[in-house]
């Protein structure tokens, strides 16, 4: 009895802000390393669900500084509607405080715990307390907090509340220091190019200990924020059941119809009936027998599957190609949309997008992006269940080299949208395998592997078309001129000559005493529009004729020039360079052109 008093003793509740203080890894605190990265990354989630509530474009500025040693300033500001100063407390001193997790909807927070975690982390690193200035509007002041978690109770401790002027007329900016390191600057950066890709709607500017970083918005279509849906019924527990019957007063008819997604009138009386529970019973009455048998009757019925249109918030084929196509070059790039299926009871929908050839390394494992309602998934890739469908895949089938992964130059993105996505983990950093979600992502990336060998084909046909059609404007031009050195003749015109072998736009580029020159010949039978794209290093100020459109970007240039040429009419262009680069003609099928580089 000694003992057990003594244990008795020793025993206390403990709150959950104590708990994760101890156990700080199972929020991706685990490292000095992923402190800002996991700091920024919730803080810019917080910030975009926001932007998206209030139906507003993002403007996200994230800035990170270097204090002392190894104390960090991190800053992240954001255009969203603001936070009520009454709640700013809860929202950023308060674990488990949130708006979402009671809805069934898609968002990137759920639990409430995230920004929270950040400012325990912070106070538990460098002691200092998080700083939050938040607007909701131009008819309201600013009010800058000093905010604490109380560990024991969790609660807030607001330090100092006061008015302040901002010149933002909404939004919130949050700031917090804590001893980190910026060995991972890379993958942070990385972090914020991948969000830039998966929200194209969005503009993220960034100042990072001196380097700057900025993803520009490609879309200006204001995203529609998910709305709440009701529980489905294959997504109930016998505890969840029995926590929604509580203090119940409507009759099981009407309790099942108004509580449930998609239950009727009369799916509402099937399930009675297999429960042999009469519609009008009092749902607050059951007993627990009578709740299971009501538990078991809702799996039974065939109840169709919830209704992901309002619930999810797709990126969509368009804008995935959209926002890959800003951040990286490449050859090819397709993206897939998978129908809205159902796991659990929970509606989800699996998009992904497959990159080939450009600028990717061509050496080495793929280039594997993996995302969840928005959200890039930057650590635990080989316990994420993305990872595994992609492994899973013969891309062998495809033309692509495969080692387990994916080899040489491919990027795959994959996103998966739910109302729940179901985590290994409360850092969110990896998706659990659920075979209807594997599924899903392994006939997206199948669906996308069958265009890629039909490009891949495409495009060997391709290059053996220009290798002939090299040939030819190679050889025919010296045939000619020693003939006409043979018969002391002019030179004939060879375009005659050129487009009964061709009948194609035949476009070239060829270096000539320091000046690049760029023809095109329409040797078909119908007048053509054309644009011209010239990629390259040199700067072509001095092109004539001066180009429609010039982009910069890397040290390299696009210069794109429009041209409608008749059958049997040619263009050309030049300017001073090194030549290089890359030609192509757009706004014409792939059967119909020939791009050929003399100077290769």
């Amino acid at each position: 009895m000694v003992l057990a008093e003594d244990l008795a003793s020793s025993q206390r509740s403990i709150s959950i802000a104590e708990f994760f203080e101890k156990n700080k890894h199972l929020l991706g605190f685990d490292s000095p390393t992923r402190g800002i990265i996991t700091t920024i990354k919730e803080a810019v989630d917080n910030a975009l669900d926001a932007c998206e509530e209030a139906e507003v474009l993002p403007d996200i500025y994230i800035e990170v500084k270097r204090k002392s040693g190894d104390l960090f300033w991190i800053m992240v500001e954001d255009n969203g509607p603001g936070i009520m100063p009454e709640q700013v407390p809860f929202v950023f001193g308060k674990l488990l405080y949130g708006s979402r997790f009671h809805q069934i909807r898609q968002s990137r927070g759920q639990q409430g715990i995230g920004i929270s975690a950040a400012v325990l982390y912070a106070q538990l690193t460098s002691g200092t307390p998080a700083v939050v200035t938040t607007r909701t509007g131009p008819a309201t002041p600013a009010h800058r907090m000093e905010i604490q978690i109380k560990v024991a109770t969790n609660e807030p401790k607001v330090l100092s509340n006061k008015e302040v002027p901002w010149d933002r007329t909404h939004g919130t900016r949050v700031e917090i220091e804590f001893t980190s390191t910026l060995s991972a600057k890379k993958r942070l950066i990385e972090y914020l190019r991948y969000t830039g890709v998966v929200n194209p709607h969005a503009r993220i500017r960034a100042e990072i200990d001196g380097e700057t970083f900025t993803s520009e918005r490609v879309s200006n279509e204001v995203l529609v924020c998910p709305k709440a849906i009701k529980p489905h019924p294959y997504g109930i527990e016998l505890g969840m059941l029995k926590r929604m019957a509580e203090g119940e007063t409507r009759p099981l008819l009407e309790f099942l119809t108004e509580e449930f997604s998609r239950v009727g009138k009369k799916t509402a009386e099937e399930i009675c009936a297999i429960a042999s529970l009469r519609p009008a019973a009092q749902v607050k009455r059951l007993n627990p027998d009578q709740q299971r048998s009501l538990l078991a009757a809702m799996q039974q019925v065939k109840v169709p599957a919830p209704p992901t249109s309002q619930c999810l918030s797709p990126i969509g084929e368009e804008l995935m190609v959209k926002g890959l196509e800003a951040e990286f070059r490449m050859d090819f790039v397709k993206a897939r949309t998978r129908p809205s299926s159902v796991f659990s009871g929970h509606p989800f929908m699996v998009e992904a997008a497959l990159g080939y050839g450009g600028k990717l390394p061509p050496e080495g494992n793929g280039q594997i992006m993996r995302f969840a309602n928005r959200v890039p998934l930057i650590y635990q890739q080989g316990a994420c269940a993305i990872t595994q469908s992609v492994a899973g895949v013969n891309w062998k089938a495809y033309g692509i080299g495969q080692q387990g992964l994916p080899m040489g130059p491919v990027l795959i993105l994959v996103h998966v949208a739910s109302t729940n996505v179901p985590f290994t983990s409360e850092s969110k950093d990896a998706i659990a395998s659920i075979p209807e979600i594997e599924k899903e992502i392994v006939l997206a990336l199948q669906d996308l592997g069958r265009d890629l060998k039909a490009f891949i084909s495409r495009r060997d046909r391709t290059k053996l078309q220009e290798d002939r059609a090299r040939a030819i404007l190679a050889i025919i031009p010296d045939i000619a001129r020693k003939v006409s050195e043979i018969v002391e003749k002019p030179v004939p015109d060879l375009t005659v000559i050129e487009g009964q072998i061709m009948h194609k736009v035949v476009a070239r580029k060829q270096t000539t005493a320091g000046r690049i020159v760029l023809s095109v010949h329409n040797y078909t039978a119908k007048d053509v529009e054309v644009q011209v794209y010239d990629i390259s290093t040199d700067p072509a100020l001095d092109a004539v004729p001066a180009p429609d459109f010039v982009s910069p970007l890397d040290d390299t240039f696009t210069r794109v020039w429009q041209c409608i040429l008749p059958p049997g009419e040619g263009w050309e262009a030049s300017y001073t360079g090194v030549g290089g680069g890359s030609l192509d003609l757009r706004g014409i099928s792939e059967q119909m052109k020939t791009v050929v580089d003399l100077d290769v």
